[in-house]
C-alpha cells in the first residue's frame, strides 16, 4: 500500500484504533436502539415522542464524535502523536473492521475524529478515508437472531392473500388490527390488478425488508414483486385508526411513488437496521435513480450521506470543466447562491451585510436552518448539507462570482496557494447544498410565455397545498413570495428560503383593524401597531396575486390563506397537542375512504 509503513509495531496505534473503534461501536448502537425504539412509540401512538427522538437522534453523532476526541486526548494525547504513528492507526483501524457490519459508517466516524484532532492541513494525505477501504458488498446479519436483511415469500395465486397478511403479522405490532384480512384483501386486490394477465414465472415471490420504516404517523413495509425478469416496487402504509387501531392505508406501486415516499425534502426515518449498506443496495434495487447519498440520509444516517456526496461531488469535479458562476434568478437578501451549471445542486453562503428589514444575524440563520434539518419537512421543505471549510480550484470560479463573494460574504471567502504549487484555492468558510430545482417565479413566468395555462393551474394550486402542508407540519414559511418556492422534477413545490420560518404556535396571526378615518384609510403606510411576530394573512393578495390568471386559481383552491382563521384554528388545534396526518401519496390512493383524508391534499 504506498505511503505507508509496512510494519505495524505500534502498541500505541493499535490502541487508538481500537479507542476509534469502540467509540463507534457506541454511536451505532445508540442510533440503533433509538431507531428501534420507534416501533413502541409507533404502537403507543405517541407522536411527539417519536418527533422527539427524530430531533435527538440526529444530534447523536457529533456528540458521539466529541466524546472519542476527547477520549484520545485523555487516553494518548492524540494530537501530539507523530505521522507515522497516524498512518499506522489508519492501517489497525482496516483491519478492524474486517467482519464488521457497518464499515462504511466505521470510516466516516474515523475521519469525523481524526479531523476534528488533526490539522487541516493533513486533510489530503493518507491519514483518512478518501476512498471506502473495505468493501461492503454481501455483508449480511449472521447474528444468535438469525434474522436477516428481507424476508422472501414465495405465494401461488391461490395463497397470495394469505401470504399477503403473513408479511403484515410477522412484523409483530403489538396493537391489533382493526381488520387485517380485510386489508390484505384491498392489498390482494391492488396486487392482483397488476397481475391479472400476466403469467406466474417460478421465481415469483415478494421480497420485503425485515423492519418497517417509521415516519410521523406511519409504518411502512417497503418491499419488491419479483417475477421473471420483472421487478416492482411497492410499500404498504399502516396507520391508526380513529378507534386506536391500525390499518393499512394504501398500496403504492412503481419507482415514481417510492421515489415520493423517499423524497429528500421529508424527514429522515427511523429502521431498526444491522447492516445499513445493505439495506442501501435493497432500496437502490428499488429506485435505482436515487443517489446512494440520498439513501443513506433518508435512513438516518447523514454523516455518511454528507460523506459519499462530497465524494461524488468531486469525482464530477474530476470529469468536467464548466464553472460555478452566481446563480441564476432573483437575488436574496440574505443568502448569496451558486452553482455549477452540471451538477444539479445549489451552493448557499450566508452574507455578511442584510438590508434593513432584514433584522437578524449568520447565528440565527443557523439556526433556522438547523430547525429545518431537525423538523418533520412533510415533503415540503429541501433537505440540506451543510459543510465548513470548503477547497474549491480558483480556476473553476468565474471571476464575477468571487467577486460577488468579496462584496456580500468576504469573511467567508479565502483564496491561497496552499500548497505552494501555483494553483490558487478558493476556501469557503461555511455554506449550505441543496438539490437544484426552478425557482416557482421562472416557473410561472415560463408557463405564462408559452400560454399553459393547465400547467400555471397545477403550480398554482401545489404552491397553496406547500403552504398547508407547512402549516400542518407547524410551519409558517414567513417570506411567501414565489421565488422562495422551487419546482422539483416530478412538479411538487418546495420551499427553500428559511431565514424567515417561525413555528405556527409562536406567530400572532390577526385582522387588519378597520381604519378609524379616512386619513387612516387613504394612507399607503401601516397605521397601526405591529408586534415582532404578527401576521396579517390579509396582507398577502397583493404580493402574491398580481396576475388576474393566479389570483383566479388561487382564491378558488386555497382562498382561505387569506383568512387568520385559517391559520390561527390551526394554530390552536397544534398547541392542544394534535399532530396533522401529511403523507406521502395522493388521497385517491386511499383504500377506506371513512378514514378522511388530512386537513388538505396531502404531500
Amino acid at each position: 500500500m504506498p505511503g505507508f509503513p509496512q510494519r505495524l509495531d505500534s502498541p500505541l496505534a493499535y490502541d487508538i484504533a481500537h479507542a476509534m473503534l469502540d467509540g463507534f461501536n457506541r454511536h451505532y448502537r445508540l442510533f440503533r436502539s433509538e431507531s428501534a425504539r420507534a416501533k413502541q412509540r409507533f404502537e403507543a401512538a405517541d407522536w411527539h415522542g417519536q418527533q422527539r427522538a427524530q430531533r435527538e437522534r440526529i444530534e447523536f453523532y457529533d456528540l458521539r464524535v466529541i466524546e472519542a476526541s476527547q477520549r484520545l486526548e485523555k487516553e494518548f494525547r492524540a494530537h501530539e502523536q507523530p505521522m507515522e504513528v497516524w498512518q499506522q492507526v489508519k492501517l489497525h483501524f482496516i483491519g478492524l473492521l474486517i467482519d464488521h457490519h457497518q464499515p462504511e459508517l466505521a470510516e466516516t466516524f474515523f475521519n469525523s475524529v481524526t479531523t476534528k484532532i488533526l490539522h487541516r492541513t493533513y486533510f489530503h494525505n493518507d491519514f483518512i478515508f478518501v476512498r471506502p477501504a473495505v468493501s461492503t458488498e454481501y455483508i449480511e446479519n449472521d447474528g444468535a437472531d438469525g434474522s436477516a436483511t428481507y424476508r422472501a415469500y414465495y405465494p401461488s395465486r391461490e395463497t397470495l392473500r394469505e401470504t399477503l397478511y403473513s408479511i403484515v403479522d410477522d412484523f409483530g405490532l403489538q396493537r391489533p388490527f382493526d381488520d387485517l384480512e380485510r386489508d390484505a384483501g384491498y392489498v390482494y386486490d391492488a396486487i392482483s390488478a397488476r397481475l391479472a394477465h400476466v403469467k406466474l414465472r417460478a421465481n415469483f415471490q415478494i421480497q420485503v425488508l425485515s423492519s418497517l420504516f417509521y415516519r410521523n404517523k406511519g409504518a411502512y413495509v417497503v418491499g419488491k414483486i419479483i417475477n421473471g425478469f420483472n421487478e416492482v416496487p411497492f410499500s404498504l402504509p399502516i396507520l391508526h385508526d380513529d378507534s386506536a387501531k391500525l390499518y393499512i392505508d394504501a398500496c403504492l406501486f412503481g419507482e415514481d411513488e417510492m421515489q415520493m415516499l423517499f423524497s429528500f425534502a421529508r424527514a429522515y426515518f427511523m429502521v431498526d437496521m444491522e447492516v445499513p449498506s445493505a439495506y442501501v443496495q435493497f432500496l437502490r434495487s428499488l429506485m435505482p435513480r436515487k443517489p446512494r447519498t440520498e439513501l443513506y440520509n433518508e435512513l438516518g444516517l447523514a454523516k455518511q450521506g454528507k460523506n459519499l456526496f462530497y465524494r461524488d461531488f468531486l469525482y464530477h469535479l474530476r470529469h468536467s470543466t464548466d464553472k460555478f458562476r452566481i446563480a441564476p434568478g432573483i437575488k436574496g437578501m440574505v443568502m448569496l447562491v451558486f452553482d455549477l451549471p452540471s451538477f444539479p445542486f445549489v451552493f448557499k453562503v450566508i452574507k455578511d451585510f442584510y438590508p434593513p428589514q432584514k433584522d437578524t444575524s449568520r447565528e440565527q440563520i443557523k439556526g433556522k436552518y438547523l430547525l429545518v434539518k431537525q423538523h418533520d419537512r412533510v415533503g415540503r421543505m429541501a433537505d440540506t448539507l451543510e459543510y465548513s471549510e470548503v477547497a474549491f480550484a480558483r480556476a473553476r470560479f468565474e471571476d464575477e462570482l468571487i467577486e460577488e463573494i468579496r462584496k456580500f460574504a468576504p469573511s467567508q471567502l479565502e483564496i491561497s496557494d496552499r500548497d505552494g504549487d501555483g494553483r490558487e484555492e478558493v476556501i469557503i468558510k461555511h455554506l449550505y447544498i441543496e438539490r437544484r430545482m426552478i425557482p416557482l417565479n421562472i416557473f410561472l413566468q415560463e408557463a405564462f410565455d408559452a400560454n399553459a395555462m393547465e400547467q400555471i393551474e397545477q403550480v398554482v394550486i401545489e404552491y397553496g397545498n406547500a403552504i398547508k402542508d407547512l402549516v400542518a407540519a407547524n410551519i409558517f414559511p414567513g417570506d411567501m413570495l414565489w421565488k422562495n418556492f422551487g419546482v422539483t422534477r416530478n412538479g411538487k413545490v418546495v420551499f427553500y428560503d428559511y431565514d424567515e420560518i417561525e413555528y405556527l404556535t409562536d406567530c400572532n396571526f390577526r385582522r387588519v383593524p378597520q381604519a378609524r378615518n379616512e386619513e387612516e384609510e387613504m394612507s399607503g403606510e401601516v397605521w397601526w401597531a405591529v408586534g415582532p411576530r404578527d401576521v396579517f394573512p390579509e396582507t398577502f393578495g397583493p404580493f402574491l396575486l398580481g396576475h388576474p390568471s393566479v389570483r383566479d386559481v388561487f382564491m378558488r383552491h386555497h382562498g382561505d390563506l387569506l383568512d387568520p382563521v385559517f391559520w390561527q384554528s390551526h394554530k390552536e388545534r397544534i398547541q392542544s397537542g394534535h399532530v396533522y396526518d401529511v403523507f406521502p401519496y395522493d388521497p385517491i390512493k386511499r383504500f377506506r375512504r371513512r378514514h378522511a383524508p388530512a386537513q388538505h391534499a396531502v404531500a
